[in-house]
C-alpha cells in the first residue's frame, strides 16, 4: 500500500516556544493511525498544520505525493476533519449545513451524497432541526457527516465519538471501519478513548511536549511498557516526565 500522507521533519514554533519538534510519520491508504498524547502535547497543532490552517516553521506535509504549500487548493479538496473545538453554524438546520459544506467542496450529485450520509449516520430525524438545538452527541454525528461530505481521501478525526452514547458510539466506529475499507482512505485519529484507539488503529503515535516519543501497534506498546492495556500506557506517558524518553 502506498503512503497517502507523508509528514517529514515537521516543526512549529511560537516565538521561543517549540510546540512541535521535528516529527515524521506516514499514513498508508486504507489505514487508521492513532495520535495520542496529553493536553499540550502538540496533537492539535499537528492536525492544524496538516489541514493547512497553520504554517510549519520547518518540514513538509505531502498528500498523495504533493506538498500542501504548493498545491493547497487541490489538496484541501481531498481532506476533511472533525473537531470538538469547531462548531457548525448554529442557526442553520442540519440539512442546510450539509448543503452549504457540500457546495463549498463542489460536491457532484450533492443530493444523493447527503441522503447516503443521513442514512448511514442515522440523521433522518435531525435534518430539519437547528444545529444549535442538538445535543452534543447529535452534533458529533452531524460533524462526521460534514467531514465525509466531499468523499475525502484523508480524514482527520479529533475525538469523533465524544459525547455519543455507547450504542451510537459503537455504530459509528463500525461505520468508520467499513467506510475506510470500502474507500481505502487514510485516517488520523486523535482520541482519549483508549478502547476506541485499540479497536480502530493499526499503529499508534505517542506525543509529549511536541516530541514523538514512541510508536507501534497497540499490542507492541502494551508489551513494551509492561502494562495491561493501552490506557495504562497512556497514563504512564501522561504522568511520568522522564520514563518514556
Amino acid at each position: 500500500m502506498e503512503n497517502l500522507v507523508e509528514v517529514k521533519n515537521l516543526k512549529k514554533n511560537y516565538g521561543s516556544i517549540e510546540a512541535v519538534k521535528d516529527i515524521s510519520f506516514n499514513i498508508k491508504e486504507n489505514e487508521i493511525i492513532g495520535l495520542l498524547g496529553p493536553n499540550g502535547s502538540g496533537k492539535t497543532t499537528t492536525i492544524g498544520m496538516m489541514l493547512g490552517l497553520l504554517k510549519p516553521s520547518n518540514g513538509e506535509i505531502l498528500i498523495d505525493g504533493k506538498k500542501i504549500e504548493e498545491n493547497r487548493i487541490e489538496i484541501l479538496q481531498k481532506i476533511n476533519f472533525i473537531s470538538p473545538y469547531i462548531e457548525l453554524p448554529k442557526k442553520l438546520t442540519v440539512k442546510q449545513n450539509l448543503i452549504v459544506y457540500g457546495k463549498l467542496y463542489n460536491v457532484i450529485d450533492l443530493k444523493n451524497r447527503i441522503e447516503y450520509l443521513v442514512e448511514k449516520l442515522r440523521l433522518s430525524d435531525l435534518l430539519n432541526k437547528l444545529t444549535g438545538e442538538l445535543s452534543s452527541g447529535q452534533k458529533n454525528r452531524v460533524s462526521l457527516a460534514k467531514a465525509l461530505i466531499n468523499n475525502p481521501t484523508v480524514l482527520l478525526l479529533d475525538e469523533p465519538t465524544a459525547s455519543l452514547d455507547p450504542e451510537i458510539g459503537d455504530y459509528v466506529r463500525t461505520f468508520l471501519e467499513k467506510y475506510k475499507n470500502e474507500k481505502k482512505i487514510s485516517i488520523l485519529l486523535a482520541s482519549h478513548n483508549m478502547n476506541e484507539v485499540t479497536r480502530l488503529c493499526r499503529s499508534i503515535l505517542m506525543m509529549k511536549d511536541g516530541i514523538m516519543i514512541d510508536k507501534g501497534s497497540p499490542e507492541e506498546l502494551i508489551k513494551k511498557h509492561g502494562r495491561k492495556n493501552l490506557e495504562e500506557v497512556f497514563l504512564k506517558l501522561s504522568r511520568n516526565k522522564n520514563e518514556l524518553y
